[in-house]
């Protein structure tokens, strides 16, 4: 059973019908600060790379502890910037919800509104796996403000934040938070988080809050080999350090183009991140971990071919076209050419995976359908980037014959996936189910470290 209080939280949270936008979660923050003078101080703390104000809402006076919070550190994922914005209102209206979470915060709705606005074509719906496919963007690695951080490993370097990325560092450095929510969502299956460090005493809640909501755990296949599981459903939050061991291991190079993430900046000062994933789909298979029928090594195994086929539909696309484009440089572009790399990658390691005598193991059946899910979801999301721009450069009055050819030919390949997408089938999950368990675990979070000090 959850506590009585945190019950009564999850109450509180309202009915949405749609996700919002930059501007909508702007005059959101902007009225919270405008009602609440005595408690909430609104800031600019920075600027985007195209200039658009990063606005950071401070409640609570001056002092230790404090927890910083902030939504969309990828643009496609925009649970967290209502989760962000229910926490605000949450903190400013309830002294005694301050008083019990003892925290001063600092939160920011939106880290990426450059990204987002790249999303705002399905924020508002239909939420069907094709809408949100054909208007779906992420960045490539360099423009990902939650992978951007510095890093030196070995012969792994990275020393140019994004100015996004700086306004965390310099956030982080200034407030030395004990608590840190990056507010990811997920795309299928299952709820799970990530932790910093392992804090037991947590875990019951954290796997609580989604089964009061309806929701399952995730108990497929984790986001990566290396990543560390501490309970059902709980993580230790990905490093590049121990991925780039992994494939060390394996007699693999290192070639990432990103750097390290938050919680990596943010241990520097002892702080606790928390990541909480939610889907926007609900698997039913989430939490089955009853046998398959099919060993681990053959679902390993398609998932490599469905990677590598999308991968070879990026290159082949990418090396028709390179010649013609008058856009090469926008974000659509980027972003496939990044995929395009980290998907050959990808499906080379998935399968010397499958070739391990480890893998030769009966398969759960979360874990195969999570393998497949995977595998379609990278289809759909990053074949709908390169339509999006190729279709860009149709707009921008591109009539050069490689275009169009492949567009058509890429369009054509991109129905097959959807055709194929099992999950096309799967429920929606309200949106208030997924604010409210985000924004119960963040404030659960802060309740247990205000308990150990």
């Amino acid at each position: 059973m959850l506590p009585e209080w945190l019950e009564s939280e999850l109450d509180t949270v309202p009915d949405f019908d749609a996700f919002a936008g930059v501007e909508e979660l702007t005059q959101l923050m902007e009225a919270l600060a405008s009602a609440h003078p005595d408690v909430a101080t609104l800031r600019v703390v920075g600027e985007s790379r195209q200039g658009s104000p990063l606005l950071c809402l401070t409640i609570g006076p001056p002092g230790p502890p404090e927890a910083l919070v902030f939504g969309l550190p990828h643009p496609n994922e925009p649970i967290g910037g209502l989760t962000a914005v229910h926490l605000a209102r949450r903190l400013c209206a309830d002294a005694g919800l301050r008083a019990r979470l003892g925290h001063r915060w600092h939160v920011i709705a939106c880290i990426d509104p450059d990204g987002l606005r790249l999303n705002e074509g399905w924020l508002r719906g239909p939420f069907t796996r094709e809408h949100y496919a054909r208007h779906f963007y992420r960045p490539a690695g360099r423009d990902q403000i939650e992978w951007t951080f510095p890093l030196d490993y070995k012969d792994a370097h990275f020393d140019t934040p994004l100015p996004e990325t700086r306004v965390l560092m310099r956030l982080i450095d200034e407030h030395r938070p004990a608590l840190v929510c990056s507010l990811h969502n997920s795309e299928l299956g299952g709820v799970y988080y990530y932790l910093s460090r392992t804090e037991p005493a947590l875990y019951p809640v954290l796997q609580e809050v989604p089964a009061r909501l309806g929701l399952l755990l995730h108990r497929g296949e984790p986001e990566a080999p290396h990543i560390v599981r501490y309970a059902d459903g709980v993580f230790r939050v990905g490093s590049i350090r121990r991925a780039y061991d992994r494939m060390a291991e394996q007699g693999q190079m290192w070639s990432g183009e990103s750097g390290d993430n938050t919680a990596s900046y943010a241990s520097r000062h002892g702080a606790l991140t928390l990541i909480s994933e939610l889907p926007y789909w609900i698997d039913p298979t989430a939490d089955d971990e009853s046998p398959a029928g099919t060993s681990y090594a053959v679902a390993l195994a398609g998932k490599a071919v469905a990677v590598a086929e999308l991968a070879e539909v990026l290159q082949q696309g990418l090396d028709a076209v390179r010649a013609d484009l008058v856009t090469p440089d926008s974000p659509y572009w980027r972003a496939t050419r990044f995929f395009a790399d980290v998907m050959a990658r990808n499906a080379e390691s998935i399968a010397v995976r499958a070739r391990l005598p480890e893998s030769d193991r009966p398969a759960s059946v979360a874990e195969v359908t999570s393998l497949a899910g995977d595998g379609h979801s990278f289809q759909l999301r990053y074949g709908g980037i390169m339509l999006r721009g190729l279709d860009a450069e149709l707009a921008a009055g591109n009539r050069a014959g490689a275009i169009a050819a492949t567009r058509a030919r890429v369009a054509g390949r991109y129905e097959e996936w959807l055709a194929a997408d099992p999950a096309s089938e799967y429920a929606v999950i309200p949106i208030r189910s997924l604010v409210a368990t985000q924004y119960a675990a963040t404030i659960a979070a802060a309740a247990h470290l205000s308990r150990l000090t």
